[in-house]
């Protein structure tokens, strides 16, 4: 009885010290990933969870000539995804339609970062009708 008085004992002295702290929890956030009927996709922020910005990237399926990444730093923000355009700071161009690979990662306070959600999209070209 002693010796699981002592063990118990210590266990929570680790807590209450801090010992157990060092344990890394992943980041979580709520994400949406649609596509769009202009055949465009936006990922959009939608809930905090732990996260303090989201990374958004896509990684061409077909190809392997990826692009820039973008930042989201609030909830509401969001980035469009859609064939090569010439868009602003929320707009990942990518080099042919088709399929591709988005991946969001979460970035918590003290730059740990966890994959929250990896989708496949299907792009169309926008400059077909012209």
């Amino acid at each position: 009885m002693v010796a699981i008085t002592v063990i118990l004992a210590a266990v929570i002295a680790s807590f209450v010290l801090g010992f157990g702290g060092s344990v890394n929890e992943s980041v979580q956030a709520g994400v949406d990933v649609s596509e769009n009927g202009d055949g465009t996709a936006t990922v959009t922020w939608i809930s905090e969870g732990t996260a303090s910005e989201l990374e958004v990237s896509v990684e061409n399926v077909t190809e392997d000539d990826g692009t820039d990444d973008v930042t989201l730093e609030q909830v509401g923000d969001s980035a469009t995804i859609q064939y090569d355009s010439d868009g602003d700071d929320s707009t990942i161009s990518v080099g042919s339609d088709g399929d591709v690979q988005v991946t969001v990662i979460g970035i918590g306070s003290e730059g740990t970062r966890t994959v929250i959600t990896q989708e496949e999209v299907t792009l169309e070209d926008q400059n077909e009708d012209e």
